[in-house]
Protein backbone atom coordinates (compact mmCIF):
# COMPACT_ATOMS: atom_id res chain seq x y z
CA UNK A 1 0.00 0.00 0.00
CA UNK A 2 1.47 3.39 -1.19
CA UNK A 3 2.14 5.79 1.97
CA UNK A 4 -0.09 8.81 2.75
CA UNK A 5 3.57 11.08 2.26
CA UNK A 6 3.65 9.10 -1.66
CA UNK A 7 0.78 9.53 -2.89
CA UNK A 8 0.85 13.74 -1.90
CA UNK A 9 4.54 13.65 -3.55
CA UNK A 10 2.91 11.67 -6.73
CA UNK A 11 -0.18 14.01 -7.09
CA UNK A 12 2.16 17.00 -6.87
CA UNK A 13 4.00 15.78 -9.92
CA UNK A 14 1.15 14.92 -12.44
CA UNK A 15 -0.18 17.75 -14.44
CA UNK A 16 1.85 20.69 -13.84
CA UNK A 17 1.68 22.45 -17.01
CA UNK A 18 -2.02 23.62 -16.48
CA UNK A 19 -1.28 26.13 -14.00
CA UNK A 20 2.36 26.73 -14.98
CA UNK A 21 1.23 27.73 -18.51
CA UNK A 22 -1.43 30.21 -17.29
CA UNK A 23 -0.58 34.18 -17.14
CA UNK A 24 2.51 33.47 -15.78
CA UNK A 25 5.72 34.98 -18.04
CA UNK A 26 8.59 31.95 -18.41
CA UNK A 27 10.78 34.35 -16.44
CA UNK A 28 9.21 37.40 -14.30
CA UNK A 29 9.78 40.89 -13.95
CA UNK A 30 11.02 40.53 -10.18
CA UNK A 31 13.38 37.30 -11.03
CA UNK A 32 16.20 39.69 -10.37
CA UNK A 33 15.37 40.76 -7.18
CA UNK A 34 13.88 36.97 -5.91
CA UNK A 35 16.19 34.60 -7.33
CA UNK A 36 15.01 31.85 -5.36
CA UNK A 37 11.69 31.32 -3.42
CA UNK A 38 11.83 30.72 0.36
CA UNK A 39 9.11 29.13 2.50
CA UNK A 40 8.40 28.49 6.20
CA UNK A 41 6.69 25.17 6.61
CA UNK A 42 5.35 24.45 9.98
CA UNK A 43 6.82 20.73 10.31
CA UNK A 44 4.74 18.15 11.06
CA UNK A 45 5.07 16.99 14.73
CA UNK A 46 4.69 13.08 13.95
CA UNK A 47 5.31 10.73 11.03
CA UNK A 48 4.29 11.72 7.04
CA UNK A 49 4.01 15.49 7.69
CA UNK A 50 6.05 18.63 6.70
CA UNK A 51 7.79 18.25 3.52
CA UNK A 52 5.94 15.47 2.10
CA UNK A 53 2.88 17.75 1.63
CA UNK A 54 4.71 20.42 0.09
CA UNK A 55 6.39 18.57 -2.71
CA UNK A 56 4.14 18.89 -5.21
CA UNK A 57 3.42 23.07 -4.36
CA UNK A 58 7.66 23.32 -4.46
CA UNK A 59 7.64 21.45 -8.00
CA UNK A 60 4.59 23.84 -9.73
CA UNK A 61 5.81 26.99 -8.06
CA UNK A 62 9.52 26.02 -9.81
CA UNK A 63 7.37 25.33 -12.97
CA UNK A 64 5.35 27.97 -13.09
CA UNK A 65 7.99 30.69 -12.30
CA UNK A 66 11.39 28.91 -13.60
CA UNK A 67 12.53 29.59 -9.86
CA UNK A 68 14.33 27.35 -7.18
CA UNK A 69 12.19 27.21 -4.18
CA UNK A 70 13.58 26.39 -1.10
CA UNK A 71 11.52 24.93 1.79
CA UNK A 72 12.56 25.72 5.48
CA UNK A 73 10.59 23.73 7.87
CA UNK A 74 10.28 25.10 11.25
CA UNK A 75 9.56 22.71 14.58
CA UNK A 76 7.20 25.93 15.92
CA UNK A 77 5.85 28.92 14.55
CA UNK A 78 8.45 31.18 16.30
CA UNK A 79 11.56 29.86 14.11
CA UNK A 80 9.17 31.08 10.79
CA UNK A 81 8.20 34.58 12.86
CA UNK A 82 11.98 34.95 13.35
CA UNK A 83 12.90 33.95 9.88
CA UNK A 84 10.46 36.02 8.26
CA UNK A 85 11.88 39.22 10.38
CA UNK A 86 15.17 38.60 9.64
CA UNK A 87 14.95 38.57 5.76
CA UNK A 88 15.37 35.17 5.58
CA UNK A 89 12.52 33.25 4.32
CA UNK A 90 9.63 35.15 2.04
CA UNK A 91 6.27 33.63 2.83
CA UNK A 92 4.85 31.18 4.80
CA UNK A 93 1.58 30.10 5.92
CA UNK A 94 1.21 31.11 9.10
CA UNK A 95 -2.02 30.80 11.78
CA UNK A 96 -3.48 34.28 12.28
CA UNK A 97 -2.08 34.94 15.72
CA UNK A 98 1.66 33.95 14.08
CA UNK A 99 1.02 36.41 11.57
CA UNK A 100 -0.93 39.22 13.95
CA UNK A 101 2.09 38.71 16.23
CA UNK A 102 5.00 38.98 13.55
CA UNK A 103 3.20 42.15 12.09
CA UNK A 104 3.12 43.78 15.85
CA UNK A 105 6.83 43.32 16.06
CA UNK A 106 8.47 43.71 12.65
CA UNK A 107 5.52 45.76 10.49
CA UNK A 108 7.21 43.67 8.01
CA UNK A 109 4.55 41.40 6.86
CA UNK A 110 1.42 41.11 4.46
CA UNK A 111 -1.88 38.70 4.28
CA UNK A 112 -2.49 37.92 0.53
CA UNK A 113 -5.20 35.06 0.58
CA UNK A 114 -7.06 32.42 3.46
CA UNK A 115 -8.43 29.40 2.40
CA UNK A 116 -12.34 28.97 2.01
CA UNK A 117 -13.89 26.10 4.16
CA UNK A 118 -16.75 24.05 2.38
CA UNK A 119 -19.83 25.53 3.69
CA UNK A 120 -18.57 29.23 2.59
CA UNK A 121 -16.93 30.67 5.30
CA UNK A 122 -13.02 31.74 5.93
CA UNK A 123 -12.26 30.01 9.12
CA UNK A 124 -12.46 27.38 11.56
CA UNK A 125 -12.60 26.71 15.36
CA UNK A 126 -10.57 25.65 18.37
CA UNK A 127 -12.52 23.19 20.27
CA UNK A 128 -11.49 21.42 23.52
CA UNK A 129 -11.49 17.56 23.65
CA UNK A 130 -10.85 14.62 26.20
CA UNK A 131 -10.40 11.00 25.76
CA UNK A 132 -14.19 9.46 25.14
CA UNK A 133 -13.53 6.83 28.29
CA UNK A 134 -12.43 9.68 30.33
CA UNK A 135 -15.44 10.71 33.01
CA UNK A 136 -15.85 13.95 31.77
CA UNK A 137 -18.86 15.08 30.21
CA UNK A 138 -18.77 18.69 30.47
CA UNK A 139 -16.18 21.67 30.41
CA UNK A 140 -16.71 22.10 34.41
CA UNK A 141 -15.74 18.73 34.86
CA UNK A 142 -12.52 19.33 34.49
CA UNK A 143 -11.88 22.08 37.28
CA UNK A 144 -8.69 21.10 38.68
CA UNK A 145 -7.56 19.08 36.10
CA UNK A 146 -4.53 19.29 33.67
CA UNK A 147 -4.63 21.36 29.97
CA UNK A 148 -2.47 20.79 27.58
CA UNK A 149 -1.87 24.05 25.07
CA UNK A 150 -0.11 23.77 21.78
CA UNK A 151 2.19 26.19 20.65
CA UNK A 152 2.46 29.55 21.91
CA UNK A 153 2.10 31.38 19.42
CA UNK A 154 -0.89 29.22 18.07
CA UNK A 155 -4.15 30.91 17.08
CA UNK A 156 -6.81 27.90 17.95
CA UNK A 157 -3.88 26.31 20.04
CA UNK A 158 -3.81 28.89 23.00
CA UNK A 159 -4.46 32.90 21.89
CA UNK A 160 -8.86 32.02 21.22
CA UNK A 161 -9.29 29.30 24.05
CA UNK A 162 -7.08 31.21 26.57
CA UNK A 163 -9.13 34.32 25.62
CA UNK A 164 -12.48 32.66 25.18
CA UNK A 165 -12.93 30.23 28.54
CA UNK A 166 -11.25 33.26 30.48
CA UNK A 167 -14.32 35.25 28.61
CA UNK A 168 -16.41 32.30 29.56
CA UNK A 169 -15.32 31.88 33.35
CA UNK A 170 -13.11 29.35 33.00
CA UNK A 171 -9.90 30.99 33.32
CA UNK A 172 -7.08 28.80 32.47
CA UNK A 173 -5.02 30.21 35.10
CA UNK A 174 -7.11 29.08 37.85
CA UNK A 175 -10.05 26.83 37.00
CA UNK A 176 -7.97 24.12 35.34
CA UNK A 177 -5.19 22.54 37.83
CA UNK A 178 -2.03 22.88 35.47
CA UNK A 179 -1.54 23.70 31.85
CA UNK A 180 1.25 23.28 29.23
CA UNK A 181 2.24 23.69 25.94
CA UNK A 182 3.04 19.67 24.25
CA UNK A 183 4.41 21.37 21.23
CA UNK A 184 1.87 21.39 18.48
CA UNK A 185 -1.78 19.88 18.03
CA UNK A 186 -0.71 16.69 16.97
CA UNK A 187 1.45 16.56 20.27
CA UNK A 188 -1.67 17.71 22.15
CA UNK A 189 -3.75 15.08 20.96
CA UNK A 190 -1.49 12.15 21.74
CA UNK A 191 -0.92 13.89 25.01
CA UNK A 192 -4.13 13.64 25.94
CA UNK A 193 -4.10 9.62 24.76
CA UNK A 194 -1.51 8.82 26.85
CA UNK A 195 -3.16 10.11 29.68
CA UNK A 196 -0.28 12.90 30.22
CA UNK A 197 -3.21 15.88 30.31
CA UNK A 198 -6.87 15.41 30.96
CA UNK A 199 -7.76 17.36 27.92
CA UNK A 200 -6.30 19.42 24.75
CA UNK A 201 -7.26 22.12 22.37
CA UNK A 202 -6.53 22.19 18.22
CA UNK A 203 -8.40 23.14 15.49
CA UNK A 204 -11.25 21.74 13.25
CA UNK A 205 -13.52 23.40 10.77
CA UNK A 206 -16.48 20.95 12.66
CA UNK A 207 -17.69 20.20 9.39
CA UNK A 208 -18.22 17.21 7.28
CA UNK A 209 -17.75 13.38 8.29
CA UNK A 210 -16.51 13.14 11.95
CA UNK A 211 -15.35 9.85 11.61
CA UNK A 212 -12.88 11.53 8.70
CA UNK A 213 -12.11 13.97 11.86
CA UNK A 214 -14.51 16.49 9.35
CA UNK A 215 -12.74 18.35 6.58
CA UNK A 216 -9.74 20.25 7.74
CA UNK A 217 -7.89 19.99 11.15
CA UNK A 218 -5.55 18.24 13.38
CA UNK A 219 -8.33 15.62 13.63
CA UNK A 220 -8.27 15.09 10.36
CA UNK A 221 -4.62 15.22 9.71
CA UNK A 222 -4.06 12.97 12.12
CA UNK A 223 -7.57 10.38 10.91
CA UNK A 224 -5.31 10.69 7.16
CA UNK A 225 -1.97 9.62 8.70
CA UNK A 226 -4.16 6.71 10.95
CA UNK A 227 -2.78 7.85 14.28
CA UNK A 228 -6.49 8.65 15.59
CA UNK A 229 -9.93 7.23 15.32
CA UNK A 230 -12.40 9.79 16.51
CA UNK A 231 -13.75 7.35 18.57
CA UNK A 232 -11.17 7.74 20.67
CA UNK A 233 -11.91 11.66 21.68
CA UNK A 234 -15.07 13.17 22.86
CA UNK A 235 -15.44 17.37 22.46
CA UNK A 236 -16.39 19.14 25.13
CA UNK A 237 -16.24 23.22 23.89
CA UNK A 238 -16.07 25.07 20.62
CA UNK A 239 -15.03 28.42 20.49
CA UNK A 240 -16.29 31.30 17.87
CA UNK A 241 -15.41 31.17 14.38
CA UNK A 242 -11.43 32.21 13.60
CA UNK A 243 -10.06 33.42 10.98
CA UNK A 244 -8.32 30.65 8.61
CA UNK A 245 -4.54 30.81 8.40
CA UNK A 246 -3.26 33.82 6.32
CA UNK A 247 -0.68 32.91 3.28
CA UNK A 248 1.95 35.69 4.52
CA UNK A 249 4.58 37.40 2.68
CA UNK A 250 7.42 40.02 2.89
CA UNK A 251 6.33 43.61 2.30
CA UNK A 252 9.51 44.44 1.43
CA UNK A 253 9.08 42.18 -1.47
CA UNK A 254 8.31 43.42 -4.49
CA UNK A 255 5.04 44.30 -6.01
CA UNK A 256 4.96 42.08 -8.98
CA UNK A 257 5.61 39.07 -7.11
CA UNK A 258 3.21 39.55 -4.51
CA UNK A 259 0.33 39.59 -6.70
CA UNK A 260 2.15 36.33 -8.93
CA UNK A 261 2.18 34.34 -6.06
CA UNK A 262 -1.42 35.93 -4.78
CA UNK A 263 -2.63 34.83 -8.16
CA UNK A 264 -0.94 31.56 -8.46
CA UNK A 265 -2.81 30.84 -4.99
CA UNK A 266 -6.01 31.96 -6.75
CA UNK A 267 -5.55 29.51 -9.56
CA UNK A 268 -4.57 26.37 -7.57
CA UNK A 269 -7.73 25.10 -6.09
CA UNK A 270 -9.05 24.49 -9.45
CA UNK A 271 -5.72 23.81 -11.50
CA UNK A 272 -4.39 21.38 -8.92
CA UNK A 273 -7.01 20.34 -6.35
CA UNK A 274 -4.33 17.73 -5.01
CA UNK A 275 -1.71 20.42 -4.05
CA UNK A 276 -4.04 22.74 -2.93
CA UNK A 277 -5.45 20.02 -0.41
CA UNK A 278 -2.29 18.73 0.51
CA UNK A 279 -0.94 22.33 1.64
CA UNK A 280 -4.12 22.87 3.67
CA UNK A 281 -4.36 19.80 5.05
CA UNK A 282 -7.47 19.35 4.07
CA UNK A 283 -10.20 19.98 1.35
CA UNK A 284 -12.44 23.10 0.61
CA UNK A 285 -13.45 26.24 -1.70
CA UNK A 286 -10.78 27.69 -2.73
CA UNK A 287 -9.27 30.86 -1.64
CA UNK A 288 -10.08 34.73 -0.14
CA UNK A 289 -7.86 37.64 -0.99
CA UNK A 290 -7.67 39.08 2.49
CA UNK A 291 -5.77 42.03 4.35
CA UNK A 292 -4.55 43.44 7.41
CA UNK A 293 -8.10 44.34 8.33
CA UNK A 294 -9.66 40.85 8.21
CA UNK A 295 -7.16 40.47 11.30
CA UNK A 296 -7.82 43.21 13.41
CA UNK A 297 -9.44 41.40 15.91
CA UNK A 298 -6.53 39.06 16.46
CA UNK A 299 -4.46 41.60 16.19
CA UNK A 300 -6.45 43.57 19.07
CA UNK A 301 -5.94 39.99 20.53
CA UNK A 302 -2.48 39.42 20.57
CA UNK A 303 -1.82 43.06 21.72
CA UNK A 304 -3.29 42.77 24.45
CA UNK A 305 -1.62 39.35 25.44
CA UNK A 306 1.74 41.07 24.66
CA UNK A 307 0.59 43.81 26.76
CA UNK A 308 -0.54 41.61 29.77
CA UNK A 309 2.70 40.00 29.90
CA UNK A 310 5.27 42.88 30.51
CA UNK A 311 2.93 43.80 33.05
CA UNK A 312 3.29 40.54 34.85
Amino acid sequence: MISRALRIAAAGLIGLAGLASAAFAADPSWKADVPEIRIGILGSENSGGGLAEYNGFKSLLEKTFNVPVKLYPSSDYAGIMNAMAAGQVDISLLGASSYAGLWLDCKCVEPMAVSIEKDGTPGYYSVLYVKADSPYQKLADLKGKSLAFGDPNSTSGYLIPNFDLKDQGYDPASFFGSTGFSGGHEQSVIAVLKGQYDAGVGWSSQQGDIAQGFTTGVFHSMVGKGLLDMKQIRILWQSGLIPNSPWTVRSALPEAFRKDFTDFLMALPKEHHDIYVAVQEGDGLGYKRVGRDFFEGIVKMREAQMQARRKS
